[in-house]
């Protein structure tokens, strides 16, 4: 690689679709660098194409008519394509499970009983 980064449209040439991983991180303020094995984010996963699909559905603030409009396709086809999409994304849980010494602690303040508890610990609603 030369001095210049690499924009994610060229390593997407370079890998042809094929999964890699990044091997090192470096800030680019202060010139830390890190290495490990770090698995991208979900979205730079997605080929360039996909990316700026997702791109502009962001900017159309989900707008499917201005979507229709911008890639000069029918509702159905956009549709379809955000369906495709989303399968291939992991749903991101904003609601993360209770922590278990959350759970034993709203148990000692009597906030919840044993039974719900355990329910809590075992991941039951």
């Amino acid at each position: 690689m030369t001095d210049q980064a690499m924009d994610w449209q060229e390593l997407t040439g370079l890998t042809r679709g094929q999964p890699f991983v990044v091997e090192r991180v470096r800030m680019a303020g202060n010139g830390v660098a890190i290495e490990g094995a770090f698995e991208l984010p979900q979205l730079a996963q997605l080929n360039v194409e996909d990316q700026v699909f997702v791109t502009a559905f962001v900017r159309c603030h989900g707008s499917i008519k201005e979507m229709e409009r911008i890639f000069g396709v029918s509702y159905p086809t956009i549709k379809s394509r955000l369906n495709r999409i989303t399968q291939m994304l992991d749903f991101v849980e904003t609601d993360p499970a209770p922590s278990r010494a959350d759970v034993i602690d709203r148990l000692r303040r009597g906030e919840i009983n044993a039974q719900q508890a355990l329910a809590e610990l075992e991941g039951r609603p």
